[in-house]
């Protein structure tokens, strides 16, 4: 049997709670990124009279997952050449038609031109989703910030000091926006390697892509793991990832 990341399946073990039970856990460990087993007596554990045992090994298929870059300045480009080999498939969104002809980008690289608030609708969400907000205008960073945090997304990057990104998230908790979401927002985004150029700013941000795409667990060194205050709760940043028991529904292309 074939489980979906949003619940549909192809195929069957047998219907019933024991599937329903597959279900679940085939959706868990989609959210782990890691196989797992389920064993269960079907008397004992299930209440079902026809008796015996059961045991599913439930396996993850690698799924192409999509990033998202909004700006096409030298980060964003530097960034797209380095998740392509990766594994990403890319699209990079902005609305200076000269400036997105002229990045040097990988073939595949979907490049839409057009103003990224308005691209949102079109653009992929779910657990497979991956947004990097690396624009050259702070407030289109904010609008699109405020726009994706409550999208059920795999993961949200977004670029800059930690000055700014306490300002957008005390901008954000005043118009009303529930401050537990705030945990979601990996910014600044990438690993703390004292990057300056763009290109080792692309590195500790693909770095931070692969930590969170391997279900990497413990000291990453990613700058959104210090505790920052306006964040709430701890201070730090996770991911869709990492948040247990509180994994929106997910969506599609």
């Amino acid at each position: 049997m074939l489980v979906h990341a949003d619940g549909t399946i192809v195929g069957t073990v047998g219907g019933g709670v024991f599937e329903h039970r597959c279900i679940a856990e085939a959706l868990a460990a989609i959210a782990a990124g890691q196989p797992r087993r389920y064993a269960v007596h079907l008397t004992r554990d299930l209440g079902m009279c026809c008796g015996g045992e059961m045991d599913a090994y439930i396996e993850p298929l690698e799924s192409r997952p999509d990033l998202v870059i909004h700006g096409a300045g030298h980060v964003g480009a530097a960034v797209a050449r380095l998740a392509v080999p990766l594994g990403f498939r890319v699209t990079v969104v902005d609305d200076r038609d000269d400036l997105l002809a002229q990045a040097v980008l990988p073939d595949g690289v979907e490049r839409l031109e057009r103003d990224p608030r308005r691209a949102l609708a079109s653009l992929p969400t779910g657990p497979l989703a991956w947004h990097l907000v690396v624009t050259h205008d702070h407030a289109l960073d904010q609008d699109l910030v405020q726009a994706l945090l409550p999208q059920p997304l795999a993961w949200l990057g977004m670029i800059g000091s930690r000055t700014k990104v306490a300002r957008f998230l005390l901008r954000l908790k005043a118009a009303g926006m529930d401050e537990r979401l705030f945990s979601r927002l990996r910014a600044p985004v990438g690993l703390d390697l004292s990057a300056e150029t763009p290109e080792e700013i692309a590195i500790s941000i693909a770095a931070e892509l692969v930590a969170v795409r391997r279900g990497h667990r413990g000291a990453t060194g990613a700058l959104s793991e210090i505790p920052l205050p306006a964040r709430g709760g701890d201070g730090r940043a996770t991911s869709l990832r990492d948040d247990a028991g509180d994994e929106p529904q997910s969506g599609s292309r």
